[in-house]
């Protein structure tokens, strides 16, 4: 365990080797560009570093898409979960959930993914050991205050006086550095900022292709004649003169100089082809950077397309957050457990929460068919999926609405009843009577399928001992004469006068 004076201490802040103030690349060439690569693949990585800070600050593209996917992370939701369902587990759960619930550990996060544009991201924990329990104070240092070591080039190590540019190793319990895995190999070599790169630069010559080539077609062009008797400085005036035409519109000429300007010459479609190879550039930078691009990816005209179109891709997220959930269950919940509850054999699990998108009124329609058959259903459950937060006590709640009570018929004694045509009032409907064909229909239905299957059953053996359909006519026209369909046909003559007499009564009511 480290000393507590050494937990309170800074170790990373800037000296005169971890300098802050650095010069800008200024303009730069692929030739330079190629050069500072190279240089950070030998170990030393400060250009590299600069070039991908100015990166997000001289291309609103870059930056756009790379704030993007970041934003995509810091967006979900943040969880703990306990090791066990042991009181103490719990109680170590509940300790890192007030740690991430303060606005500090909302700083950390995008700290930590500002790894995903240079490779790697360190954050120093200065630790407040004068309460209970012991919490970290986030601070970001700059990335060039480090350096990989040189016999793997995987082990981070801090610039410092004692040590020179070959680095010390960092304390325990004291950084938290992220290294999402983009790639395999070394992880100066994974940043997007080295895979944006040579689009950045191209993007940058062609940006400066079309300025010069705007400044040089899109204006007409100005001649101005002098006399052969016009002195040197007449001429002077002259092309000042001209030079002015072209940014302020206006010119003061004295007599015997003549002006004529020309139309702009036709650049052969060059402004259209500075413009697709910008988009084109910009398009890859999308597909480095959110797995998709926003241009090539989109529909124009579809409806939401442009807000899908502009996401990153559903597993690059997952990964971004599951890779930076290990770096914080790694570098800061264990050593905030081990600081303040002794060193454990399983630790807290912090998470991000990824939403699935459900059908809600599908889910709805499978309950009301469910529950009445007597599947059991969490209430929180489903107020959780909509949202609902549970109901406070004595608060009015929604439901279904209760039925009136059918009345109920006054129970008379049988000597007391009066005749039924005076006891009625004359706006109470006489009860329905009782169809009187209706047992007769349904004695004749009774009859009637047997009668109907002893017809059928020759016509199905014919049809399962035919080979085809010939011969089952063959069989069938060999049937006829058997079939006795008298008896059928009375039981219908039957049926249609119970049918002609249920028809008559109906219409008499």
């Amino acid at each position: 365990m480290p000393r507590t004076a050494d937990l309170r201490r800074e170790l990373a802040a800037p000296s005169s080797i971890r300098r802050i103030w650095r010069q800008s690349l200024g303009s730069i060439e692929l030739s330079q560009m190629v050069s500072l690569l190279q240089a950070a693949d030998m170990g030393n990585a400060d250009a590299y570093l600069t070039l991908a800070e100015e990166m997000e600050e001289r291309d609103p593209h870059y930056a756009s898409v790379l704030s993007t996917r970041k934003r995509a992370v810091l967006g979900l939701e943040r969880k703990v979960e306990s090791a066990t369902d042991k009181r103490t587990d719990k109680r170590m759960a509940d300790a890192v959930r007030e740690l991430i619930a303060g606005p500090a550990f909302g700083q950390l996060l995008p700290a930590l993914l500002d790894a995903l544009g240079k490779g790697y991201s360190a954050v120093e924990l200065v630790w407040d050991t004068g309460s209970t329990p012991w919490t970290p104070r986030y601070v970001w240092r700059d990335p060039r205050f480090f350096r990989y070591d040189r016999e793997t080039g995987n082990t981070l190590r801090l610039l410092d006086d004692t040590s020179g540019w070959a680095g010390s190793p960092l304390p325990p319990y004291r950084f938290i550095v992220h290294t999402p895995r983009l790639k395999m190999g070394l992880p100066i070599r994974g940043g997007l900022a080295r895979l944006c790169a040579s689009a950045f630069v191209c993007s940058k010559i062609t940006l400066n292709g079309w300025l010069a080539y705007s400044e040089t077609y899109g204006q007409p062009t100005r001649i101005g004649r002098y006399s052969a008797a016009a002195t040197d400085e007449e001429k002077r005036l002259l092309r000042e003169a001209l030079q002015g035409l072209g940014q302020d519109a206006y010119a003061a000429l004295g007599q015997g100089f003549d002006l004529e300007l020309l139309a702009a010459p036709a650049g052969g479609g060059g402004a259209d082809l500075y413009e697709r190879l910008l988009d084109t550039l910009q398009k890859l930078i999308s597909k480095a950077v959110l797995g998709r691009s926003d241009a090539a990816d989109a529909t124009s005209g579809k409806l939401g397309n442009e807000q899908s179109s502009s996401e990153v891709r559903r597993d690059i997220l997952e990964s971004d957050a599951e890779e930076l959930a290990d770096t914080i269950n790694a570098q800061l919940v264990r050593p905030f457990i081990d600081l303040n509850f002794g060193p454990q054999a399983a630790y807290p699990v912090f998470k991000f929460h990824f939403p699935e998108a459900e059908d809600l009124a599908l889910l709805v329609t499978a309950l009301e068919k469910l529950v009445p058959l007597g599947l059991k259903v969490e209430q929180s459950i489903i107020r959780d999926k909509f949202g609902l937060p549970d109901p406070d006590e004595g608060a009015e709640l929604l439901g279904a609405p209760v039925p009136a009570p059918e009345p109920q018929a006054d129970v008379e004694d049988p000597d007391d009843v009066e005749d039924p045509a005076v006891n009625r009032a004359l706006n109470r409907a006489s009860p329905a009577a009782a169809d009187p064909t209706a047992p007769l229909a349904e004695r004749l239905g009774n009859e009637a399928e047997p009668l109907l299957q002893n017809l059928l059953d020759p016509v199905r053996a014919a049809l399962e001992d035919s080979s085809d359909l010939m011969a089952f006519r063959e069989k069938l026209l060999d049937l006829y004469p058997d079939l006795d369909g008298k008896a059928f046909a009375d039981l219908m003559g039957q049926a249609l006068a119970v049918a002609d007499a249920a028809g008559y009564w109906e219409a008499q009511q």
